[in-house]
């Protein structure tokens, strides 16, 4: 019978080393079951199962392993792996596969001491973990630091629920977030990005700036407050809004036009997905003129929006056409991507207001940005740690594959 012999080797990383070893093995007819490899700060950690047949003397493979590992400085140890233990590990393959990923400006023992307790608790064993951020030089702290982690997580969780409540007790507590997907063929296939863009693509809530040159600042603000939370109907109280905007020369529009500012790695999320050959689109609850203005700047592809009436260079305080309203920011999504030919499963959708959520429910990756907890706690996804480029952390993407400059103003 053949045997099972788990090989770890752990030491300086030197060039050749896995060829040299290899020929050693080579000369034995062994057969490589499984093999993995990861680099921690120049050090290699080398794990090799393998099959020896049964024709072979398992111990003078061994030995010249071991000999030869010696010579070259690293430590090398040997596990005998019995034939039950082995068909118990081919069987674990048929498990789901998850992917967890903890994000933040600077990932923490405890942050994942804690993470890890919760997937134990739900039965999930971690395969594998990844660093997904560049390697950070020690001076670089605070408000632009990025880091993520990526664990590989095999099983189903025993109560999904409960997992979502501690992941989200951990994220207010530490100051992470901490994302829970299944990794299926469509993570790594996604091709469109919808964004919401007041307080999402952007900083502000255009309406309140508007009202603010119109004089009616408050009163505006508070309608908004409202909507967000979703304490009243949004087409209501955008109708309520814009008739305080009545008599606002376009000029005006121009001017706070210019002053909008984009959020934190906006630029760098549309700038990478777009030289991926995504799709991009703005679905906003705000208005079409802004959302124009936008697309210039970024190169989007579709802008939905709300129309405003102007007439004579003014605004008239209505609407034109259908508003553009939660169910109908999710009806333009699978419009759009029926459109361009993909499943929703292929979608990524970001947003921040209650009016989001049927759009982020949609979409194979529906991400709740800087959002309200009731936002938050609906939405399958959160980030609130870092800027808008920190979905593609979600997306699997590393930073050594993005370019990383990021002027996150106009």
């Amino acid at each position: 019978m053949s045997e099972i012999i788990l090989i770890n080797v752990s030491g300086e990383d030197q060039p050749g080393l896995t060829s040299s070893l290899m020929e050693i093995l080579a000369e034995y007819n062994v057969g490589i079951l499984d093999i993995g490899q990861a680099m921690i700060h120049d050090t290699l950690s080398l794990g090799i199962l393998v099959e020896v047949p049964a024709q072979e003397d398992v111990s003078p493979v061994l030995k010249d392993v071991l000999f030869h590992l010696h010579d070259a400085g690293m430590q090398v140890r040997f596990t005998p792996i019995n034939q039950e233990k082995y068909h118990h590990w081919v069987e674990g393959a048929g498990k789901p596969r998850h992917i967890i990923t903890l994000l933040g400006r600077c990932v923490t023992a405890e942050q994942i001491a804690r993470i890890s307790a919760v997937v134990s608790s739900q039965g999930l064993n971690i395969e594998d973990i990844v660093r997904l951020s560049g390697r950070r030089p020690l001076h670089l702290e605070g408000r632009r630091s990025r880091a993520c982690i990526e664990l590989t997580v095999r099983g189903q969780p025993v109560d999904p629920d409960a997992m979502k409540r501690d992941f989200m007790e951990i994220s207010k507590e530490l100051d992470i977030d901490i994302s829970f997907q299944e990794d299926n063929v469509y993570r790594r296939n996604r091709r469109m990005v919808a964004f919401d863009m007041d307080s999402t693509l952007i900083q502000q809530e255009v309406i309140d700036e508007m009202a603010k040159a119109a004089g009616a600042g408050e009163e505006c603000s508070k309608v908004t407050e409202q909507a967000m939370r979703g304490e009243i109907d949004f087409r209501e109280s955008l109708r309520k809004r814009v008739a305080l905007l009545e008599g606002l020369s376009e000029e005006t529009l121009q001017r706070v036009a210019e002053s909008l500012t984009l959020t934190e790695g906006a630029q760098r999320l549309v700038r990478t997905v777009k030289s991926f050959g995504y799709v991009t689109a703005i679905i906003s609850g705000g208005f079409t003129y802004f959302g124009r203005y936008l697309q210039e700047q970024l190169g989007i592809d579709y802008v939905y929006a709300n129309d405003l009436e102007i007439q004579d260079g003014y605004l008239t305080g209505r609407v034109l056409g259908n508003i553009v309203d939660g169910p109908r920011k999710a009806e333009l999504l699978r419009e759009i991507a029926e459109q361009e030919g993909l499943v929703l499963e292929q979608v990524i959708a970001i947003g921040d207001g209650a009016n989001d959520l049927p759009m982020l429910r949609q979409a194979g990756l529906g991400i709740a940005f800087r959002a309200k907890p009731v936002v938050q706690e609906s939405a399958r996804q959160s980030i609130s740690t870092l800027g808008l480029d920190g979905t593609l952390y979600l997306m699997g993407i590393k930073d050594t594959d993005t370019p990383d400059e990021d002027n996150s103003h106009h």
